[in-house]
């Protein structure tokens, strides 16, 4: 569907013209965006040729996956108005915006969250762009907490909002991480973040509070955000990820809570580093770093060192990778039992550590270190972080088929399958893709074509 725009449209014109796009081209990637989330669109040519020479403004989707695919293109985001678009969408930049005031940053989350929840999934189709991320990480940096953040109001109607209320959201945050570990994030509960964000998180944030308070409300409302990110980014939903971290971090920094603001940052790095940005991915870590010197506890610091070292590997760089290994596993030698780490680290231990080295030599290509950490990584699986137990099962068989252990490999990668069909996580899925690719040169193995046959209904699914 369409409808009419006054004039030829100059902008799209200009923009394809800079990025390089056919109209046909550009139909070609509109219909195959919407394809990959769930829609069935026939754009050709002449739909594209209306769009700039008539100035018809197609209606729905349509107008953020022509943006995104230009942006692909150029490799940054495109606003709608930057292509003469921006009518098709009120907030077409929803979620992107780091605001210096606290009360904007209250209403770029809450908005957010309320078109999230209203069935507009469809506006999170813009590209994924690393570059957005600079704006928030600098900002980060150079004043990681704000002033006083208390709200003092004395309308009728406006909640008193107390402590017990924030305990509730960090309640809700505590059972959401363990289901996303057991069931993965594309499970039906993950779905209750947002939902919890908008229906009891936005109305508190809105109501009246001291400082103290508030500090904790926004930790709690940080925690909650940067889930729903994570769980997007777990389910193949990179655009909608990036927009709650960016948010994440911005809540964080109204809490004055370094260490959770280094954590969105982390989480930053690793879906930079998933979409093939490692030098902004070691940028992103190391900015975590340099922020909680003498502020995090020694768990904490181990952790963003190992995404650190997360990046270099993916970076292709042996050398820095190792020495933040090395600080990873020194600063985890240095935790003990009673520090006071926060809740949302308690998935962190040595087997974690062991895995992601093991991911570290896998982008490496030292098979022999990969069979190593993955060894002490799977020495104790945990019906608690399943996802976790199926990426290392991977990751072993990738180890095992470049050392040359055919059935190993498939022995692991079937195991991986197994695991795979249990949870509802395209990270996952995508590694297995990954595996089986490795494999096809082995194609006629009865053992590969085994595997490749168990693996079938797993990447048959919708994602």
């Amino acid at each position: 569907m369409t409808r009419e725009h006054r004039g030829p449209n100059e902008k799209l014109g200009t923009m394809l013209a800079l990025a390089g796009i056919s109209n046909a081209g550009l139909a070609r990637r509109v219909n195959d965006l919407g394809a990959q989330r769930g829609l069935t669109l026939r754009y050709d040519k002449t739909s594209v040729a209306r769009w700039v020479a008539k100035g018809m403004v197609p209606q729905g989707a349509a107008p953020h996956l022509i943006a995104a695919a230009i942006g692909s293109k150029l490799g940054r985001p495109v606003p709608l108005h930057e292509i003469g678009l921006a009518d098709a969408d009120p907030a077409p930049e929803v979620g992107l915006a780091f605001p210096r005031d606290v009360s904007e940053a209250v209403k770029s989350a809450t908005d957010l969250w309320r078109l999230d929840l209203a069935g507009r999934r469809d506006f999170l189709t813009g590209s994924f762009a690393v570059t957005a991320y600079a704006t928030p990480a600098s900002r980060w940096l150079i004043t990681p907490a704000d002033g006083s953040v208390a709200r003092e109001l004395t309308e009728s109607g406006v909640p008193r909002v107390g402590h017990a209320d924030v305990r509730k959201l960090r309640e809700a945050a505590d059972d959401a991480r363990r289901w996303d570990s057991k069931y993965g994030g594309g499970d039906w509960r993950s779905g209750m973040v947002p939902e919890c964000l908008r229906v009891e998180a936005a109305p508190l944030l809105l109501g009246s509070y001291s400082d103290d308070v508030g500090r904790s409300l926004f930790g709690a409302t940080a925690e909650l955000t940067r889930l729903a990110g994570w769980m997007a980014f777990d389910t193949g939903q990179q655009e909608a990820a990036q927009r709650y971290y960016i948010q994440a971090l911005r809540l964080a920094r109204a809490a004055a809570d370094v260490p959770l603001g280094g954590y969105v940052l982390a989480s930053m790095s690793l879906q930079a580093i998933y979409r093939g940005f490692a030098d902004e991915g070691v940028d992103l870590a190391q900015a975590a770093l340099e922020r909680n010197r003498g502020l995090a506890t020694a768990r904490t610091m181990s952790f963003f060192h190992l995404i650190e070292a997360r990046a270099h590997a993916k970076a292709g760089d042996p050398q820095a990778c190792g020495t933040a290994l090395s600080a990873a596993e020194g600063w985890l030698e240095r935790a003990r039992d009673g520090d006071p780490d926060p809740a949302w680290l308690g998935f962190y231990s040595y087997d974690r550590l062991a895995a992601d080295a093991a991911e570290c030599y896998s982008d490496l290509g030292v098979p022999r270190q990969v069979r190593r950490f993955t060894e002490t990584a799977l020495s104790r699986p945990t019906e608690d972080f399943v996802r976790s137990h199926g990426l290392r099962l991977v990751v072993s068989a990738v180890a095992e088929l470049e050392s040359g252990n055919l059935d190993a490999a498939c022995a692991a990668g079937a195991r991986a399958v197994e695991v795979a069909g249990r949870i509802s996580s395209a990270r996952t899925t995508e590694y297995v893709r990954d595996l089986l690719h490795r494999l096809e040169p082995y194609g006629d193995e009865p053992r590969v074509a085994e595997l490749r046959e168990r693996a079938r209904p797993l990447l048959a699914a919708p994602a």
